[in-house]
This record gives C-alpha cells, structure tokens and sequence, in this order.
C-alpha cells in the first residue's frame, strides 16, 4: 500500500513537472516541437536502463526471500548485543543496499519485517520506524546506486569510480546509525537477547547468505575491472538473483512475474520524472540559469568547502519540497560548472549530491521513507515527523564529515579505480 502511494505520488509530481515546463515553453515562444524532444530525450541514455534492472534484482531477493537470509545472518553477527534488533536493522540496510539501491524499497521491505521484533525488545514504535527509515539512507550510498547512476549520466562521470566512492561514506553512515542506537539501548535499559553464535551457526548461516553477498561484488568488480557495463551488470546481477532462487526452489512463476510487475510499475514513475525533470533542466539552461548561480557563487570559488556547504544547504531545502529524481535531475546540471571552477572533484561532488537528496528522504514534509516507515509501522505520521530529526541530523553530521574530508569517498576510487 506504501509503495502503491509513492507511485501515485510519482506520477503526479511528473504531471506537475510537465504542465510547468509546457507554460514555460508558451511563455518564452519556444516552437512546440522542443517539448516532446526535451521529454524523451531526457530518458534517452544507455546507462538509464541499469536502473530497472537493479530494481528487478532488489525485487527478486524479495520474492525468492534472499532477503530473509540475509536479516538472518545480521541477527547472528549483531543480534546478541544491547539493542541487537536495532543493530540487526542497520546491518541488513548495508547488505540490502549491495543488490537494490533504493532507500524507499529497502524501508517498505525491511520495516515491515523488523518493526514489530524491535517492539518486542522494547523499542519505541517510533524509534523502530525513525531508524527503518533512517537505515534506509544507506541504500542509495553503497552500489549500486539508482542515485549515482542518474548523476553519471548527467556528468558523464565514471560510474565505477561513482560506486566504489560510496562504500566507505555508506559504512560511515551505518556505523553513526548503529552508535545511535547503542545510545538508546543503554539509555533506555533494554537487556541483551541471546548469546554469541556457534562457530557453526556463524558457517551454516554465513552459507545460506553467501548467494545475496556474492552479489554486490558481481555489480561492482565487473563495472570496476571494465568486464561490463553498468547496464549489463544490472542484467548480470537480475539473472544471478534469479537463478539462485530457482536453485534453491524459491522462484515460482508467479514470485516472477510479481517481481516485473512491481518493478515495471515503480521504473515508469521514475523515468516519468526524469523525462519531465529534463525539460525543466533544458528550460533553466536556456534561461542561462547555471551562468548566474556561478556569477553568484564566484566570491568563495577558492574555498571548495565552503561551495560544498553552499550546495548542501541548496540540496537539503530543495529536497524538503520537491520529489528526489526531479531534484537531483534539476539540480546537477546547475552545480557541475560551479565544482568545476572551485576544483572540487567530480566523484567527490556526486557523492555529497547523492547523499543531500537521499537525506531529503527521510526530511518533513516530502520524505518518501518517512510516508513509508509509517505505514508499515502503522504509526501516525505526524507522530513519526516528530521524531525523525536525530535521525536527520546524524545522517547531516556524516555528510559534513565527507564535506571536510574527501579522502574518505576519494581513497578507494583511486585505489581501485
């Protein structure tokens, strides 16, 4: 039902998006035809189709319940420590994040599934969903990343170097969660479930797992060594999933053709915004809006720190009011010339982008994740955009962190890249 309204939600933020670049291409008497060019040609990229791809795999660990194996095998590695279902919670956004890519899917998959076990432990319900939705950011950092590669296409940047660029900054951003939630175990009391794993459980669990984890080191060492393109990595990585659930017998027809159904469905709303995101971009360059916003921006062009803490604050208030797509599609052509001229790396600006629209997704009042994690935890969602913002200002305290130090998102690029 949350995804259904996200789709819905999709749908009309691009019709929104249409109707105001068709009143704009009226006003400024510019011959009907560039519409329809600008529409399609937004969506009309190579790279593009690696995203319904990775969706279809994110989609076949659900159906095929890779998903649960993996949940499994974070509840033995992290389970048995003070606040172990939250903990589990983190873990399994960083593993789910290596096959799917999207924070918005990873919340409607993972919290309905640990919501109410957090519960039980003792959790706050709203806690339980603020952290559901707030793990979910990791999705989008650790590749693959529908993010990332929507930025690649608009920069013409490396997608390898994109991906291996968000591992460490990915991690960062688990690690802060889960210290988060060691803090509220203590500060709340709850008591430690369980003790540590067998050396046996940890093998036969590891095993059962092993398929799923194999999967994001196909996505990113083939993109990496120059094996595949990202497109065919997506194909690569569907077709893996998929014959590992008909191995295991878990991968009937109609799990299959669920898993095309949601995926169709979810892909048309996505490439719906960036074909109207791409007219919008086309009418800004021709109104010669990136021109101005570096004329604007030129005083602190030799301070890359302070452009960076610029951008982010113009990302993270644009994020609040507008769909993340459309956002990010709006918003890089206009930066790219400015990281450009202050110097700043194009990986390393990505990154940072990437990350201010996913944080927009767990922000007041537009934030997909949060609609979400309160569903599935059927929770009312004022009460959720209450106690959403320490999950917001940990994700921002990491972002910054990466702002002030770009070594961590440009080491392992230059190390592998």
């Amino acid at each position: 039902m949350a995804l259904s309204n996200s789709r819905v939600l999709a749908i009309s933020r691009s019709v929104s998006l249409t109707v105001a670049s068709s009143l704009l291409l009226i006003d400024l008497a510019v011959i009907p035809r560039m519409m329809p060019q600008q529409f399609f040609g937004g969506i009309n990229a190579f790279s593009l189709m690696a995203i319904p791809l990775f969706i279809l795999a994110g989609n076949l660990m659900n159906v095929t319940r890779l998903t649960d194996r993996l949940m499994a095998f974070a509840k033995l590695l992290v389970g048995h420590l003070r606040g172990g279902m939250g903990h589990v919670n983190v873990v399994s956004s960083i593993f789910f994040a290596g096959v799917n890519g999207s924070a918005v899917a990873d919340t409607s998959a993972l919290g309905s599934l640990l919501v109410p076990p957090m519960r039980k432990e003792g959790y706050s319900t709203a806690f339980a969903a603020g952290l559901t939705a707030g793990s979910s950011l990791i999705g989008p950092i650790i590749p693959p990343s529908i993010f990332m590669i929507l930025y690649a296409s608009l920069t013409n940047t490396s997608v390898g170097d994109l991906f291996l660029a968000g591992v460490i900054p990915g991690l960062l951003l688990g690690l802060a969660f889960m210290a988060m939630n060691a803090w509220y175990a203590w500060h709340k009391g709850l008591e430690k479930r369980g003790g540590l794993p067998s050396r046996q459980e940890l093998v036969v669990t590891a095993l059962g797992a092993l398929p799923a984890l194999v999967a994001p080191f196909i996505i990113v060492s083939g993109i990496v060594m120059g094996f595949v393109t990202p497109t065919e990595s997506g194909a690569l990585t569907a077709l893996y999933v998929a014959l590992c659930g008909l191995a295991q017998g878990n991968l009937r027809l109609a799990d299959f053709w669920k898993a095309m159904v949601d995926t169709t469905r979810l892909t048309s709303a996505i490439f719906l915004i960036m074909a109207a995101s791409a007219t919008i971009s086309w009418l800004l360059s021709y109104a010669q809006v990136p021109n101005e916003f570096v004329a604007l921006l030129t005083p602190y062009i030799e301070q890359p720190v302070v452009i960076l803490l610029l951008l982010s604050l113009i990302t993270f208030v644009t994020g609040m009011s507008m769909e993340e797509v459309s956002a990010l599609m709006l918003l890089t052509p206009i930066f790219s010339p400015v990281a450009m001229m202050a110097g700043i790396d194009p990986v390393h600006l990505g990154i940072i982008i990437t990350l201010n629209i996913t944080i927009a997704l767990i922000t007041p009042p537009m934030g997909a994740c949060v609609f979400v994690a309160a569903a599935v935890s059927r929770l009312e969602i004022t009460a959720l955009f209450r106690t959403i913002w320490p999950f917001v200002v940990t994700a921002i305290l990491v972002l910054i962190l990466l702002i002030l130090f770009p070594s961590l998102t440009l080491w392992l690029p230059a190390q592998l890249g």
